[in-house]
């Protein structure tokens, strides 16, 4: 089999590279990464050479391209299906994609209030209209799902629905959103997962600044 590689942003800021490299690596599931920042004010003109969309992530498998987050998600669980990506029940595998479509197409007023930062210090901002709403849906999520499982994570073990929700947990602990026990207890799960840690040490060692995303 042709080797896999991820192409990501910078791993400070770049959510939706987080979410796939997340996946995989805490499944288990061998791939080169390669990081392009976003170091450019129009982005980078390499991210263009490697992405139709010149976007990240772009995921390459010889001469196939994938992008988009969830579909490299999905390619990757059809390539190793052994590595569980996803829940083992058909049910919670319908729940679990229900949960990380909705964290694809939603939640905007979060998204741009409060862009990833990872080195951010933590600190709140004020909030525009529609993110505490976002924040409450998000909790209830995580709150009726880890009730059904019994935790730690969402379907009891770490899944892509947990990847998807990752760059969440990191706005909800900088920007200081939320108190409830449970919903913390569920953010240091996912903080204290091994890949989680492996990210968040790199993106704190990048030397690179995006004005934009320093909220």
């Amino acid at each position: 089999m042709a080797k896999l590689v991820l192409y990501v942003g910078n791993k400070n800021y770049s959510s939706w590279s987080l979410r796939p490299w997340l996946a995989l690596t805490a499944s288990g599931i061998p791939f080169e990464e390669v990081v392009i920042p976003f170091d450019f004010p129009a982005g980078n003109p390499r991210i263009r050479e490697m992405s139709p969309t010149g976007r990240v992530p772009v995921l390459h498998h010889g001469e196939t391209r994938v992008w988009e987050s969830l579909a490299i998600i999905e390619y990757a669980a059809e390539l190793f299906p052994e590595a569980g990506l996803w829940p083992d029940s058909r049910e919670d595998r319908a729940r679990a994609r229900s949960y990380s479509m909705e964290m694809l197409s939603g939640f905007q007023a979060l998204r741009g209030a409060c862009p990833m930062n990872i080195r951010r210090s933590k600190k709140a901002i004020d909030l525009p209209d529609g993110v505490t709403e976002d924040v409450a849906r998000i909790e209830t999520i995580w709150h009726e799902q880890i009730a059904r499982s019994g935790g730690p994570f969402l379907f009891g073990r770490f899944t892509a629905a947990d990847a998807m929700f990752a760059p969440v947990v990191i706005r909800f602990e900088v920007y200081d959103l939320v108190k409830d026990p449970a919903t913390l207890a569920y953010m240091a799960a996912v903080r204290g997962h091994p890949a989680f840690r492996k990210w968040e040490e790199a993106a704190k060692a990048e030397p690179w600044i995006v004005p934009e995303d320093e909220a």
